[in-house]
């Protein structure tokens, strides 16, 4: 009996090892990824940067989107003021176009 209990310890103690030194090495990987994130330029400085850029991107798309929205406003205004323009020069002082021919019909008395 006391020969199979220090089988028994031995197997044990192997088995715990095996278990400690896997633990181990995952905490070498942790370690190791994380070094990398924080200390490689590809890691977090990197991401840091790039979502810098990405906020300044978009605040200027922003404020680019504002400009092109009054800006089309200003065409519609040009476009309609244009028009009406036009209309009220051909109606109230006869306004003739280079492409038109104007033609006066005189009713005979």
């Amino acid at each position: 009996m006391g020969n199979q209990s220090l089988t028994g310890l031995a197997a044990q103690s192997e088995s715990s090892w095996g278990i400690n030194l896997l633990l181990a090495l995952l905490m070498l990987l942790l370690v190791s990824t994380l070094a990398v994130l924080l200390l490689s330029a590809d890691g977090l400085r990197r991401t840091q940067r790039l979502q810098a850029e990405v906020t300044q991107t978009r605040q200027e798309i922003s404020a680019l989107q504002a400009r092109n929205a009054a800006l089309s406003g200003e065409v519609k205004n040009l476009k309609h003021g244009l028009e009406a323009a036009e209309e009220r020069a051909r109606s109230d002082l006869g306004l003739i176009s280079e492409n038109e021919s104007f033609y006066q019909i005189i009713a005979s008395d």
